[in-house]
């Protein structure tokens, strides 16, 4: 049986169409996936990602550790409350998961990682401990739950519900996160998000949950599903894992060589391998130019330079154009026509630089 999150009977009460997503019975819309993603694109909509996980890791030598485990450097974070994206790697380079780590206070750091990988991740944290950090303390937090608020409205909407995140709504910047007091217990707003709009996730105990989500609907934030969160994402240009990177390939192959610090002397686990070998691949945006398609997952792409595969793709509902991300040669530039293979057919495309909307505003089209 799939695990269910807080929200579960919420979201079957709501009429939800659900699915099992990871091991996780998970929302895909509540009706119309194309108005959930407008409604993100310019008002407010709410996603249920409690299926996510948060763990927290305390104790002197915390930084250290992550320090050494993470792709990106840990020393960036210099103030309470900033995040951190970054990936975990194997030793060969290869992604295991990429996360959001916040410095909360110079011993207490929260990672949040994604719902397929988290049994995994965190074994691998523990092993690592073992061996460079025992007296580093590590807690999974299934007691938390995330609700993600997103939209050019979100900043409004969230305190009509959750009155006591006025003033971290109010003072976050981007990429930060405050922890609030609260009567349910204690909270944690983040002011990032996985759809290209401004937005927040509160970090909440699991049986407060249900609360506030009602208490946003009341508001009038709309819940969103599956469906329209990875149609946002796509948008925004941010990769999904187990599809545009997983143990297969490197950061570097992935358009996120921007996460990882090769240029400071501290090491890391993978640092070597990525040092020794250049990507000859690159990760780049496609936008369909040609009728009679839309542009799926594991499509082939022929370039003049070689062949490449679709690692994401979908009909996009502000462009209204077929949109995907696709690992090709690294020589292909934006700007270049490429041939898509869908359903035997060769469809033109052109390749972008993503994201393709951000704030609303449509970045990357057929002319850019």
């Amino acid at each position: 049986m799939p695990k269910q999150t807080p929200l579960n009977a919420l979201h079957r009460a709501a009429g939800a169409r659900m699915v099992d997503f990871g091991g996780w019975d998970m929302p895909v819309n509540y009706g119309s996936q194309i108005d959930e993603h407008r409604a993100v694109r310019t008002d407010a909509g709410m996603f249920d990602v409690s299926h996510m996980r948060v763990v927290d890791v305390e104790g002197t030598g915390s930084r250290d550790f992550l320090r050494y485990l993470l792709a990106n450097n840990v020393d960036r974070l210099k103030i309470p409350g900033k995040a951190l994206y970054s990936c975990l790697l194997k030793p060969d380079g290869t992604v295991l998961d990429d996360l959001i780590v916040y410095l909360l206070r110079e011993d207490f750091f929260r990672i949040v990682v994604n719902a397929g990988t988290a049994d995994g991740d965190i074994a691998w944290f523990r092993e690592r401990l073992a061996e460079h950090s025992p007296k580093v303390k590590l807690t999974p937090r299934p007691d938390l739950a995330i609700i993600a608020v997103q939209g050019p409205n979100a900043a409004r909407a969230l305190p009509k519900a959750l009155p006591e995140a006025s003033n971290a709504v109010s003072s976050l910047k981007p990429f930060n996160a405050m922890l609030v007091d609260s009567a349910g217990g204690e909270l944690m707003i983040a002011r990032t998000g996985y759809t290209g709009e401004d937005g927040f996730e509160v970090v909440l105990p699991a049986t407060e949950a249900a609360g506030l989500w009602t208490r946003l609907t009341q508001a009038g934030v709309r819940p969103c599903g599956l469906g329209a969160r990875d149609t946002l994402r796509l948008e925004a240009g941010m990769n999904l894992y187990g599809q545009d990177m997983d143990e297969t390939v490197t950061p570097l192959e992935s358009g996120l060589g921007w996460t990882v610090d090769l240029a400071s002397p501290r090491d890391f686990i993978g640092k070597t391998s990525l040092a020794a070998h250049p990507a000859s691949r690159q990760l780049v945006g496609l936008v369909l130019l040609d009728k009679g398609g839309v542009l799926r997952a594991h499509q082939a792409v022929h370039t003049a330079h070689g062949d490449g595969e679709i690692t994401s793709g979908t009909f996009s509902p502000t462009l209204n154009q077929s949109i995907a991300l696709a690992r090709v040669p690294a020589p292909i530039a934006p700007g270049d026509t490429v041939k898509v293979v869908v359903r035997d057919r060769e469809l033109a495309a052109r390749v972008v630089r993503p994201p393709f909307v951000r704030n609303g505003k449509v970045l990357a089209g057929p002319a850019a």
